[in-house]
């Protein structure tokens, strides 16, 4: 963290900022998960859709990630993070009324209105990128990412404090989560970010003249974009899948709804508190064998999950989980920043995160459908299938690097 003296004042204060509204959207989103299935199965029948609302929220933002980016791009990102906060509250607010009424189909609208602000909450990544030197790129990732870690101080603990305080239970958890957004609705007037298409780029290269963007499906035919791209998608998907369905799982074998609220608090602190030094693993030992690590820790957390049904059990599986989730996406994350030129962001970041959660909406709507249908222990094995496809993009990426290196 030290490396950080080398930036300007103005510049730690913007991440600093930009961290704590990852903080505090990261936090309404794991209240989302924490809370949704099980406050839908308080008054609807199908167990199986109770995840249903969560995975419409990732097709939401599998929707909004293409406006969402183009907005910024053209407005700037204060305009597009602000709207972005704006659709979470609306979106908290209308999922917290289908409770109040009842009413499964509002809850389902609302988590599509969500996805908008979950689009938007990722871009937090890529313009931490924007507002440091190149030399910096792995770090600003790690650094916002690590937003999180407070997002797992806040976002459990309020889903305990607030789910039995309003009747129908969850009702408060719903107005809990619009409140933080609004907070990140203000803080995020406070930081300064460079203008559209200004992302900092090398001297000499700004005082070059700008080469016009490529084709999208040209910039998308990278072999290392591709593997970059897959990489993540296994990240979000593995992590999502079992994520979204540990807590029916939990208190299907009896244990309280306390317990499943402290496995998600475990499980999003193994998400970003590696954070705080990812950056610096990258940096020091490259970007594939971090990455490498992140998808040992994720098969470590499978064979937790495959050991029994103990409270320990899940606990070890989710923060494992959550830690191999981080090494794994931050550096699929920093590989998809060297492939495109800063004319060229908005469309492949939107591009990123359609394909990354396609696959997260598909796995959340799954893990309630096999959660109950196959169990918890099939649920693991199926989530070593989709690993399989990491394994395959990070070993590829391990040997173009060794040919890379090879002497001619």
């Amino acid at each position: 963290m030290t490396a950080t003296h080398s930036l300007d004042g103005r510049t730690r204060l913007n991440l600093l900022l930009l961290a704590s509204c990852q903080a505090l959207g990261q936090a309404a989103n794991t209240m989302m998960f924490a809370a949704t299935a099980l406050s839908v199965v308080t008054f609807y029948a199908d167990r199986e859709l109770a995840t249903l609302p969560v995975t419409l929220q990732h097709l939401g933002v599998m929707l909004w990630v293409f406006p969402a980016a183009l907005l910024m791009q053209r407005m700037g990102r204060p305009f597009g993070f602000r709207t972005g906060s704006v659709f979470g509250m609306a979106g908290a607010a209308i999922v917290g009324s289908g409770l109040y009424t009842a009413s499964f189909v509002l809850m389902c609208l609302g988590g599509v209105v969500l996805g908008y602000a979950v689009a938007s909450l990722h871009m937090y990544r890529f313009a931490a990128v924007e507002l440091v030197p190149p030399s910096y790129r792995a770090k600003a990732i790690s650094w916002v990412t690590a937003g999180g870690v407070v997002a797992g101080l806040i976002g459990p603990p309020l889903v305990r404090i607030t789910h039995d305080q309003w009747m129908p239970i969850y009702l408060a958890t719903y107005a809990a989560m619009a409140g933080l957004h609004i907070v990140v609705f203000v803080v995020m007037g406070f930081i300064r970010f460079p203008a559209p298409d200004a992302a900092r780029v090398p001297a000499a290269a700004a005082a070059a003249p700008a080469e016009p963007p490529r084709p999208l499906l040209r910039i998308a035919a990278q072999p290392r974009f591709l593997a970059a791209v897959a990489s993540a998608m296994v990240a979000y998907g593995v992590m999502s899948f079992l994520m979204t369905a540990s807590p029916l799982a939990i208190v299907g074998c009896g244990f309280a709804h306390a317990e499943a609220h402290w496995v998600i608090f475990l499980h999003v602190m193994g998400m970003f508190v590696p954070s705080f030094f990812t950056g610096n693993l990258i940096t020091r030992y490259g970007t594939v064998p971090v990455m490498a690590a992140g998808i040992l820790l994720l098969l470590a957390g499978v064979a937790a999950g495959l050991g029994g049904l103990s409270e320990w059990h899940f606990r070890a599986a989710l923060t494992l989980n959550g830690i191999g989730w981080n090494f794994l996406f931050v550096g699929a994350t920093t590989l998809v920043t060297t492939c495109y030129r800063p004319n060229e962001r908005g469309k492949v970041q939107a591009l990123n995160d359609f394909l990354v959660f396609g696959t997260t909406a598909t796995a959340s709507f799954l893990a309630g459908l096999l959660q109950e249908r196959i169990g918890w222990f099939m649920l693991n094995w199926f989530a070593l299938v989709l690993m399989g496809v990491a394994v395959l993009a990070v070993g590829w990426l391990h040997l173009q690097q060794r040919r890379a290196s090879a002497p001619a």
